[in-house]
């Protein structure tokens, strides 16, 4: 079995946000993404209350360029003004093919 090296970005963000970086992720080269609701605590603390809204966790395996380019989006574009972090890890995936397109 053949295994290739990806990048996994994974997203915690405001479910407000939900459209929007779904929309960016597939403009800056994913080919799909997992989505789910979250809960926790960070430097923001617990969210009070329900109104605050929920927090999702937003998962894509992409190829390292196009991992550099969602990172360097996010920062810019999100973590001056919203509750979003991010990060990522090197993956080994079966048919790798799949998470490399557009670069």
């Amino acid at each position: 079995m053949e295994l290739t090296t990806v990048k996994l970005v994974t997203i915690i963000a405001e479910a407000v946000l939900e459209e929007r970086i779904l929309h960016d992720l597939r403009q800056l080269g994913a080919r799909g993404y997992t989505v789910g609701a979250v809960r926790g605590e960070g430097t923001r603390g617990v969210h009070a209350s329900e109104w605050e809204g929920k927090s999702l966790r937003i998962e894509t395996l992409v190829a390292p360029e196009v991992a550099e380019r969602i990172l360097q989006h996010l920062a810019a574009t999100y973590f001056p003004h919203f509750a979003v972090i991010a990060y990522m890890a090197d993956v080994q995936v079966v048919r790798g093919e799949k998470f490399r397109g557009k670069q």
